[in-house]
């Protein structure tokens, strides 16, 4: 069987959207015009990353930026991000497979918690830097998910939007898969790459009695 350990924002939950269309909106204001795509290409590094980078162009205070983040947060009560498609098939899929679906983000744990009750979807493990972890690329957060789960790495494979969710996974000794966005197409990696969450289901159409993720190996 294969567990799946999910990274959250813009690999489990469509989350990029919103942030996108916040930052954007607050360059406006400030009177400067950044395309929707240099702000996503900007946010699929890091939200800090882009409001820093956003800032230091424009002007424009980190607090503006940071402000209107938590008001997308706040938004998500009412209007939650929605998870990407085809996470809910392969959610199923894994636990179907008699796998786990384990979280592992560095989004507060209430802001975690909050996404996934809007979800129609349950996971197994939620863990995050909130619970004392430090961020990715230390492996901490995964290697904690696996004990905490009885997994070995080996029989899991780990799912991110970021080259540094894949760092983390491969220094706990997991498979690393890469989702890519539209957002940053022509980057290249060293990691194994999907575009759709959907192409990773053939993995779970396997005899559940196989021992091993036959992606254990990276190429």
């Amino acid at each position: 069987m294969t567990s799946i350990l999910w990274d959250m924002g813009g690999t489990l939950f469509d989350t990029y959207p919103y942030v996108d269309s916040a930052f954007q909106r607050v360059t406006a204001d400030g009177g400067h015009e950044v395309a929707a795509d240099e702000i996503g290409k900007l946010t699929r590094v890091s939200r800090t990353h882009a409001i820093d980078e956003l800032s230091r162009r424009t002007g424009i205070p980190v607090a503006a930026f940071e402000d209107s983040y938590e008001l997308v947060k706040k938004g998500w009560v009412s209007d939650p991000a929605p998870l990407m498609d085809g996470a809910e098939e392969l959610v199923q899929a894994c636990r179907h497979g008699r796998g786990k679906n384990i979280i592992v983000t560095h989004r507060d744990r209430d802001s975690a918690e909050q996404l996934v009750a809007s979800a129609n979807v349950t996971f197994d493990d939620i863990i995050s830097t909130s619970d004392g972890y430090p961020r990715k690329p230390d492996p901490a957060m995964i290697i904690a998910a696996l004990e905490r789960n009885s997994l070995l790495p080996e029989d899991c494979i780990a799912i991110g939007d970021r080259e540094i969710d894949c760092e983390a996974a491969l220094a706990a000794g997991v498979t690393p898969v890469l989702l890519v966005s539209d957002a940053v197409t022509g980057t290249e990696s060293e990691y194994r790459t999907v575009k759709r969450l959907v192409e990773l289901l053939p993995l779970f159409s396997l005899d559940v009695q196989t021992p091993a993720n036959p992606w254990s190996e990276r190429g």
